[in-house]
């Protein structure tokens, strides 16, 4: 797919494009698998990487065989994340990308926030890192039908956005995000998060490992 000849909208993933917590995530899960005394591979978890918590945890009942309630184990999941994001020191936006961000609305671009995270994390960050006067839009996967790696939501952020999928772009970081956007018909970026291993980004328009590189090549396109 070509880079849009007129960008309007700029719709971001925030775990691992935004902010580097995908860690965190990771150790929320394994200790709600622990508590339920599951063993999950990491190839197992991958599948789960992009989704929603809900559906992830759908999906572990139904692979596991089990009697628990997901709803409850997302508020689990939640309780130990919390946990991680308070007491965690070191979480902090993604290199550059606040700087990508502000460069972005002064090129007056809207931007959409499009995340399978819960909206009471997203606005946990939010919050504490002063994103929120950039954004036009945030929109999350636990509130929707259908997560990662189905298309509503990138599509869903283009209608809240106020402009045609083809006038956006997506920057993700997980490979269901990737196939989201792909199915949303959606010019789809990319981010090589080097805290994350374990996702190829093969179908990715284009892939990017620093995000000037990125603002170089909107500048080049406008």
């Amino acid at each position: 797919m070509k880079f849009p000849k007129k960008l309007q909208c700029v719709i971001f993933d925030m775990d691992g494009v935004i902010i580097d917590s995908e860690e965190i995530h990771k150790k929320a899960y394994y200790e709600t698998f622990k508590n339920l005394g599951v063993e999950v591979s990491e190839e197992l978890y991958k599948t789960m990487t992009g989704s929603s918590t809900i559906n992830a945890f759908q999906k572990l009942v139904n692979h596991f065989n089990l009697n628990d309630i997901p709803e409850e184990l997302v508020l689990q999941k939640r309780k130990f994340y919390v946990n991680y994001f308070e007491n965690d020191p070191t979480l902090s936006l993604v290199h550059g990308v606040k700087e990508l961000i502000q460069f972005l609305y002064k090129q007056n671009l809207t931007l959409v926030l499009a995340s399978s995270s819960a909206m009471v994390n997203i606005n946990r960050v939010f919050s504490r890192f002063d994103l929120n006067e950039y954004f036009t839009a945030k929109i999350s996967g636990a509130d929707l039908i259908a997560s990662k790696p189905h298309p509503e939501i990138f599509e869903k952020a283009a209608i809240l956005g106020g402009v045609s999928k083809e006038q956006c772009i997506v920057i993700e970081d997980s490979d269901n995000g990737i196939e989201a956007a792909n199915k949303a018909g959606i010019y789809a970026i990319g981010y090589r998060n080097l805290l994350i291993t374990d996702q190829t980004l093969k179908n990715a328009d284009l892939i990017i490992k620093d995000y000037n590189k990125l603002k170089k090549y909107i500048v080049d396109f406008q």
